[in-house]
């Protein structure tokens, strides 16, 4: 069990990683800071982010949820809210959230764990 979480940390941060710097470019660094269409750059990079997490986690859903999150902090960023640090812890934080919910999710579907009864 470990070693499974310790290597879906590892492909997570690693697909980050990889999408924000060598995948990135210079050209969409740039773009999206300053250009006319800089909204459609920012979109375009947290898109190729959002089908990392996609890619690793084997879930759309958690896709379009580090698309949208990496959007919403990339512009936090551009626009000077948050400095380096904190985009980047902000995205490392998102990728423990995504393997809290696979782990969750696993259990579930497991049985291992179990919700409370309402009734």
């Amino acid at each position: 069990m470990i070693e499974n979480f310790l290597m879906l940390a590892l492909l997570l941060l690693s697909a980050h990683w990889l999408c924000d710097y060598p995948l990135r470019g210079q050209f969409l660094s740039n773009a999206k800071q300053s250009r006319p269409i800089r909204v459609y750059h920012l979109i375009a990079h947290s898109g190729i982010q959002g089908a990392g997490v996609a890619v690793v986690s084997g879930s759309i859903w958690l896709g379009l949820a580090g698309w949208t999150t990496h959007a919403t902090i990339g512009e936090a960023k551009v626009t000077g809210r948050t400095t380096f640090a904190q985009d980047h812890a902000l995205h490392i934080a998102c990728k423990a959230v995504w393997m809290l919910f696979l782990v969750l999710s696993a259990k579930l579907s497991a049985g291992s764990l179990s919700l409370p009864s309402w009734r």
